[in-house]
């Protein structure tokens, strides 16, 4: 019974095959979360093919539906031992976006693994099917080279709609709260800073959609006849913008931006490098908020983007004035925002400057912004198990650029968050062709494995030295 046993067991578990019939059974199921058809292959997901897999490991399964009509369901699982000390909360989502099927490359399909040298092809491999697949492995290998016996409670929740925003996922968490009481949360999404080193990050951005509207009258006016004598709604809403964010990315609204910059996660980023990959864009470095380094600017501030711009008609323009303009932004944010006041500030502000013939609404699901300490011994302790696993130095994101459903488990849930990603920056997330690369899944289930290994070994004595800062 060893450390090294266990990790030898998930390299059998990749080499021999076994990883890859697994990754194929899964990604055949069309869990597209999206499609109102495919809400009972959302079950299916659940009831046939991972609450069966989780029951020959001693957990109790039961599949939850969602509280909201015509919500995704969820499956809550428990494995408790007698004389466990403490408690795992880990998390995965089987639900996909959609495949789009006809616009794949030729020869592949979102819904069979297809291997291409390092990659392999299939809808919901990167996002999020793989990463669950390789934690519950791991954990599985884990508990075979403890005798059964992991001297620790583990707790799983999978939801099947966090592609639609988790719709659901907070208020399950809140009425199962005491069935997923845990003292730490370790789960996987998202993507490493890049493919060759292991990552882990604590929380995420925050994420605001609003849209801004500028409706001056109905149908359009020709330009020769009225160009001079009306306002033109697309100039007035091109100006507003403006006024909101400046011509490098700079953010313009004092109430938009964090109240600071903790020197926690300035050290955290400080050897962060973003980008570079054969497949990545260029940084822009003269984009952003000037001082601060490209991670800095992702992962420890806030950015306003425009994510679309419509007047008039674009596709097939006439020389006519129109009479509406429509803008779909968005603002990434980071703790210490006062998100909540986010439409408010921007309105204030836009009357301020003169453009109070601009509309402001809030626009779809908003996420919030979440971030365990840098300095909190749960990270330092998985920092240097992964650390031991890869023989890398692996990095340290403060969160994630991106956003995904942490708050549930760090503020309703009330627990320190550690997610290790799977993935990588150009996997095609979302996009026809997503892949996940094979040398990151091997070496990801032998991060996992002593990840779970060294919890069983040392967990007790974190938590003791966490109580006791």
């Amino acid at each position: 019974m060893s450390r090294a046993q266990a990790i030898a067991g998930v390299e059998a578990y990749f080499d021999d095959g076994r990883f890859m019939e697994t990754m194929k059974k899964r990604v055949a199921i069309r869990t597209e979360s999206q499609e109102p058809a495919s809400r009972p292959i959302l079950y299916d997901y659940l009831h046939l093919e991972m609450a069966p897999y989780l029951e020959s490991l001693g957990f109790t399964c039961e599949v939850v539906d969602s509280p909201l009509p015509g919500g995704s369901p969820f499956l809550i699982a428990e494995r408790m031992e007698a004389a466990a000390s403490f408690t795992l909360l880990t998390y995965g989502h089987g639900d996909v976006v959609r495949g789009y099927d006809k616009q794949w490359r030729t020869g592949l399909s979102p819904w069979e693994i297809v291997v291409d040298g390092d990659r392999w092809y299939g809808r919901g491999t990167a996002d999020n099917k793989a990463q669950h697949t390789i934690n519950l492995a791991a954990l599985e290998e884990v508990i075979k080279a403890r005798g059964g016996k992991l001297g620790y409670n583990v707790k799983v929740i999978l939801e099947m709609g966090e592609e639609t925003g988790s719709p659901g996922l907070n208020a399950v968490c809140q009425a199962y709260a005491g069935r997923l009481k845990a003292d730490v949360f370790i789960a996987s999404d998202g993507p490493r800073v890049n493919a060759p080193t292991p990552t882990m990050f604590l929380g995420s951005r925050g994420g605001c959609n609003f849209d801004l509207t500028v409706n001056l009258r109905d149908g359009g006016h020709h330009s020769g006849n009225w160009g001079g004598l009306l306002r033109n709604p697309g100039v007035r809403l091109a100006n507003a913008i403006a006024c909101l964010v400046d011509g490098r990315g700079r953010i313009r609204v004092p109430s938009l931006l964090p109240d600071a910059f903790p020197q926690s996660v300035r050290n955290a980023l400080a050897e962060v490098k973003v980008g570079g990959g054969p497949t990545d864009p260029e940084v822009d470095v003269e984009w952003g908020e000037p001082g601060m380094t490209p991670a800095e600017r992702v992962f420890g501030w806030n950015t306003l983007e425009v994510l679309a711009f419509k007047t008039g008609n674009p596709e097939a323009p006439v020389n006519a004035i129109p009479g509406h303009a429509s803008a779909h932004c968005q603002i990434r944010f980071v703790v210490g925002s006062d998100d909540r006041n986010f439409i408010a500030n921007i309105r204030a502000h836009l009357d301020a400057h003169g453009y109070s013939d601009v509309g402001v609404a809030l626009s779809g699901v908003q996420f919030a912004a979440t971030r365990l300490d840098p300095d909190d011994e749960w990270v330092r302790w998985g920092l240097a198990s992964m650390q031991e696993t890869s023989g890398k130095k692996p990095t340290l994101l403060p969160n994630l650029g991106g956003s995904l459903p942490n708050d549930v488990f760090s503020e309703t849930l009330g627990l320190p968050t550690l997610w290790v990603p799977h993935s990588y920056p150009a996997c095609s997330q979302h996009a026809p062709n997503e892949h996940i690369l094979a040398s990151v899944s091997r070496e990801s289930l032998q991060v996992m494995a002593g990840l779970f290994w060294d919890l069983a070994e040392q967990g007790t004595q974190v938590m003791a030295r966490r109580a006791a800062a």
